[in-house]
């Protein structure tokens, strides 16, 4: 069958694009990228041979690609595709299900229930919670706190569902004054204006300070993080979250990547964690699953499943069907890749890669320090915060160490002062690549470009 051999083909360019990933610079060539023009044709009015198409999309495609599935990738908390994970979600293309409930996958949520209770298990969460697996952290942050705000004004009396927000009582949102930008994007498409959110004050290490927390009561809901974006700290939950908890405020935790933590021996970092109201974690950054994977957690498992409940006369389900625990109707299982990287790493497999990542980061940092580098935070967990003795020469090293394909890693501001931030996720990265990357660093900064 036609439709079998173009599988095939598909299979075949995709091992060949594994087989290379190790040898590809972290970031596409500038005749890579320049080669991308071939993709601005006009649309033809007569459609093109598929596995012409195939070939277009690798020839032009693959080379431009920037290899985050690679080892040498240091740019944002983006883990490789693990073999497991990824294998499943080739097989899951060719189920092509609609995961919505039950009814239109048995399969699908017979596993996603297994992959929301294992999630569970190892980051030791509260049992009884929903788990809703949606596309990012972000939409699943949009998740848990439209069922926080819900849950706070059916608290007050007042019928959300009903009556919308004219007239209800003002909710209030304290985030903390470095709070990741997905929860602020989360918060404005929610209609929290950005003017009127409550920034906490945080100390010198991004953590906000108990001390200067502002006030609370049951009209607030508190944003607190596991693993804040530069410098890898977490807020101290065992201070704040008593204090939300005893003024009826509802809590929520940005966990993106730093709530892995809490299934290594950084565990004691998270301490307090779970006695918040909801979590978002991703499984396409510390657990590296395909991407397209991030969870909602809601202890309040009714909180979560009335929120976003989807049930329709012709489509009705149970209040954990994921059609009613995430944004969407229609939707790809998600879960499943979670329920392999999980299978196939185990208990022991998570907190190892875990381990592996926040010793590379000591590692590195130690190294960069004994340069002319500054290492700007006391790296708690997989993230360096690195600047050059000047902006120019932040930037300088920056883009050296991007001509040499030694790695990639982004630009960065704490406190006022430009940086670079380095972040250790990839499963593929060894310690001769960190090794290799310091080596570069170091040189680079000394002014030898070899």
């Amino acid at each position: 069958m036609r439709e079998i051999d173009l599988v095939a083909e598909a299979d075949v360019r995709a091992r060949q694009y594994l087989t290379e990933i190790e040898g590809r610079p972290p970031f596409p060539t500038l005749a890579a990228r320049e080669a991308l023009t071939a993709f601005s044709e006009d649309l033809p009015s007569q459609g093109a041979d598929p596995f012409e198409t195939l070939n277009m999309l690798d020839v032009y495609g693959s080379p431009a690609t920037t290899a985050s599935n690679g080892p040498r990738y240091f740019g944002f908390v983006i883990g490789a595709a693990l073999p497991g994970a990824a294998a499943v979600e080739r097989l899951m293309l060719a189920w092509d299900q609609c995961a919505s409930s039950y009814d239109n996958s048995p399969v699908a949520a017979t596993i996603e229930k297994v992959a929301a209770s294992w999630l569970l298990d190892i980051l030791d969460l509260p049992r009884e919670s929903a788990v809703g697996f949606g596309t990012s952290a972000t939409a699943c942050t949009l998740s848990c706190l439209s069922a926080a705000r819900r849950s706070l004004l059916g608290r007050l009396g007042w019928d959300f569902d009903q009556d919308g927000l004219i007239g209800a009582p003002e909710i209030k949102v304290v985030v903390s004054e470095t709070v990741h930008i997905t929860v602020r994007k989360a918060l404005r498409l929610l209609g929290f204006g950005m003017a009127r959110l409550i920034e906490a004050p945080v100390d010198q290490y991004g953590r906000i300070d108990p001390r200067r927390l502002p006030a609370l009561d049951e009209r607030t809901i508190l944003c607190l993080q596991a693993g804040e974006v530069n410098t890898g700290e977490f807020d101290p939950f065992a201070e704040l979250i008593p204090v939300a908890r005893a003024a009826g405020a509802w809590v929520h935790v940005d966990g993106a990547f730093g709530l892995w933590a809490r299934a290594s021996s950084r565990r004691s970092l998270t301490d307090g964690v779970d006695t918040a109201d909801s979590w978002t974690t991703d499984g396409h950054k510390w657990l590296n699953t395909p991407y397209d994977g991030a969870m909602s957690i809601c202890r309040d498992a009714d909180a979560l499943a009335q929120a976003m409940n989807s049930d329709a006369a012709y489509a009705t389900a149970s209040k954990d069907a994921q059609k009613n625990l995430t944004l969407e109707f229609s939707r790809r299982a998600r879960g499943i890749p979670i329920w392999a990287a999980l299978r196939t790493l185990g208990k022991a497999g998570v907190a190892e890669m875990v381990d592996r990542h926040c010793e590379q980061a000591a590692y590195l940092a130690d190294r960069l320090r004994n340069s002319s580098l500054t290492v700007l935070n006391r790296v708690v967990l997989n993230q360096i915060l690195v600047r050059g003795a000047t902006d120019n020469e932040t930037a300088r090293v920056r883009e050296a160490v991007i001509a040499s394909h030694d790695g990639w890693f982004g630009p960065s501001i704490w406190r006022g002062q430009t940086a670079f931030r380095l972040s250790l996720s990839s499963w593929r990265t060894t310690n001769t690549d960190v090794a290799r990357l310091a080596d570069r660093l170091i040189a680079i900064a000394r002014g030898q470009n070899d």
